[in-house]
């Protein structure tokens, strides 16, 4: 503050200008200087320095900096002062950001905003399994919310020394992939991600019901090979038990489960199989094997695998598909014949209606 005063008295001897105009222009000089400082200060403390009108997410591919920070917010349309950010940055000392995910919405201060990301305090993202899904599928659906590419989580699932440590053969661990809206983190591996949700269905599935698997007989991945083929079949959710104690009568009697849905898989394609179709030799094709197939052909949901532990009592041995999307259940191979030719039936008339309504259009 003495040289200031020095260098303003120094001024004064060379402009000529009087004590009182001098010490009123140090005054305003203070007083703007105090102004600045204090809004800057305000700013810097202010939950409102930064303002995101919708919920925005931030990721991070690598350690980054307030160059890739300031594309990121112009990318999602946030307005802010370039600038002053620096200056809060640097102020705070917050000026590398982590690799990672960031979720911000509404107004926050500069200690909250850049705080985070320098710790790396991630948001988790949401990741969904579906029921009756493939390998491949699943791969596309993690791997678009997360840092790895499709091919790497897919990778998981031929590992040999990852099946190993499971003691899992591939269908098995695909067939654990319990459906369900998982919570995990961008920067989680595939394997990480594989197993967040194995842990999820030992808790589930295997310690909520390991006295009826002792009871009846079967290991979790029996049952839940049993239970992919329920998935498959019912698409009406009450028809699960339903099937699944049909599949029981036919295994506890000894007979083939003559499962479509294995055939599908034995394939590779999900389609109207024809008759040749069943005399495919394939260790998942039921209808040449008997017994379960050696492993789930795909991940049923928690109400499948619980259908299939806890199934309906009845008679039924057989079940053809019916118009409405379900199915028509009997006991005897006469009334499943008699079933049967009314479904084909009704799918000749299908054809012959789709055809005939093909050929007005072409006219």
């Amino acid at each position: 503050m003495h040289c200031f005063l020095s260098y303003c008295m120094n001024i004064q001897q060379l402009t000529s200008i009087s004590r009182a105009e001098l010490l009123t222009a140090i005054v305003a000089f203070l007083i703007i200087l105090v102004l600045v400082m204090t809004s800057r200060l305000s700013r810097l403390s202010g939950n409102d320095a930064i303002v995101f009108p919708v919920e925005s997410q931030l990721t991070f591919t690598q350690l980054s900096g307030l160059d890739e920070l300031e594309m990121k917010l112009d990318s999602v349309g946030v307005k802010y002062q370039p600038n002053e950010l620096r200056w809060a940055a640097t102020l705070l000392g917050w000026r590398k950001y982590q690799r990672g995910s960031y979720k911000f919405e509404g107004a926050l201060s500069y200690n909250a905003f850049l705080s985070k990301m320098t710790r790396g305090i991630q948001d988790p993202v949401e990741i969904i399994i579906l029921p009756g899904t493939s390998i491949r599928r699943v791969s596309e659906s993690v791997s678009s919310k997360l840092h790895f590419e499709e091919e790497e989580f897919m990778a998981v699932f031929s590992d040999s020394a990852f099946l190993n440590t499971k003691q899992l053969s591939k269908e098995q661990l695909f067939g654990r992939m319990l459906p369900d809206t998982y919570l995990t983190y961008w920067t989680r591996s595939p394997k990480e991600v594989v197993n967040q949700i194995l842990r999820e269905f030992d808790k589930r599935v295997i310690d909520q019901h390991e006295g009826r698997f002792q009871e009846l007989g079967y290991t979790p991945d029996e049952i839940v090979t049993l239970a992919s083929i329920v998935e498959w079949e019912a698409k009406i959710s009450e028809e699960k038990p339903v099937i699944s104690g049909l599949y029981w009568n036919r295994l506890n009697r000894g007979m083939l489960l003559q499962a479509d849905p294995t055939v599908n898989y034995a394939l590779g394609e999900r389609r109207r199989l024809l008759f040749e179709d069943y005399e495919f030799d394939h260790p998942f094709n039921t209808y040449v094997n008997k017994g379960l197939p050696p492993g789930p052909i795909t991940n049923p949901s928690l109400s499948t695998i619980e259908a299939t532990l806890y199934p309906q009592d009845h008679d039924y041995l057989y079940m053809v598909a019916n118009p409405e999307g379900g199915h028509v259940f009997t006991k005897t191979f006469r009334e499943h014949q008699r079933e049967s030719e009314k479904w084909r039936n009704w799918l000749r008339e299908q054809y012959r209606i789709k055809r005939q309504q093909e050929a007005l259009q072409s006219n």
